[in-house]
């Protein structure tokens, strides 16, 4: 990683396990470009919002979060995701991304976030 501080965004509907999450990103040197807890938040600032990773958590209270990364693919920003299921809760159209297992520590986070293709 460069010294420049990435920015990025949180999807993920329990605000609890984001708050932690963003903790976890800021302690580790990132920045937080924003959170969001429903689908609809979430498409929103996947399409305007200035960021360079994502960070998806794959169920939003009963909602998918694929059409995020959809759009995150339209826009050249790398994504990961985050489920309690690991990769068998990822459609394998989305293989290529890296999934973390739920729960994680800032290490887990940390080392999904270092092999992403960030620009």
């Amino acid at each position: 990683m460069t010294d420049r501080r990435y920015k990025v965004l949180i999807v993920e509907d329990e605000m609890l396990v984001a708050m932690n999450i963003e903790d976890m990103l800021t302690d580790i040197g990132y920045e937080v470009a924003g959170i969001a807890n429903r689908l609809d938040a979430g498409i929103d600032l996947a399409r305007t919002a200035n960021f360079d990773i994502a960070m998806l958590d794959v169920n939003l209270a009963g909602d998918l979060s694929f059409p995020i990364a959809d759009i995150l693919e339209e826009r050249g920003i790398p994504y990961l995701f985050a489920t309690g299921y690991g990769r068998k809760g990822v459609k394998e159209d989305y293989g290529a991304a890296p999934v973390l297992q739920k729960p994680f520590r800032a290490r887990d986070l940390e080392e999904a976030i270092r092999i992403l293709p960030v620009q």
